[in-house]
């Protein structure tokens, strides 16, 4: 168990959300699952909270109800080491009705964000040569998908 660990927060879907994020994810597995009790604010015996991990890193699902909702202002960045795993991710999160941001952004059809980016371009962003990193953030910036044949062009002024 990690000590510090993500906890999403659903209206009533974090069951079905759970269950898509360990289908996209390699390593992954669902844990715990907690219901309602009669004493609790929410229907007995619904779910309530569920441990799980995506690439080994640990999450908990609530079903705390209507009350908050997921913003764009913490996001799950998502490391890829090709663009066929960047190409993958982003399509299966898009799917069932998630919505393409910008800049290698996209909204989940549960209102989660998700930033997918090719560890490459981190490596351009660090770079010592501010022409190249300008270069490349500016190819960035014209994107929705991050494409990696054309940032690393832009990043090597091709």
């Amino acid at each position: 168990m990690d000590k510090i660990a993500t906890c999403l927060w659903f209206d009533g879907n974090a069951e079905e959300a759970v269950r898509f994020y360990t289908g996209i994810f390699g390593n992954s597995s669902i844990g715990d699952i907690t219901h309602y009790g009669e004493s609790m604010p929410g229907k007995a015996g619904e779910v309530l909270t569920i441990t799980f991990h995506l690439e080994g890193r640990e999450f908990l699902a609530l079903n705390g109800g209507p009350q908050y909702t997921f913003s764009p202002a913490i996001s799950m960045f998502v490391k890829c080491e090709s663009q066929e795993e960047v190409d993958t991710l982003w399509d299966k999160l898009l799917e069932g009705g998630g919505s393409p941001v910008q800049c290698g952004w996209l909204t989940d059809r549960y209102g989660v964000s998700w930033q997918i980016v090719p560890t490459m371009m981190m490596k351009f962003l660090t770079d010592k040569d501010q022409t190249k990193v300008q270069r490349a953030m500016q190819a960035m910036m014209q994107m929705v998908k991050l494409d990696v044949k054309a940032l690393e062009a832009a990043f090597n002024g091709q």
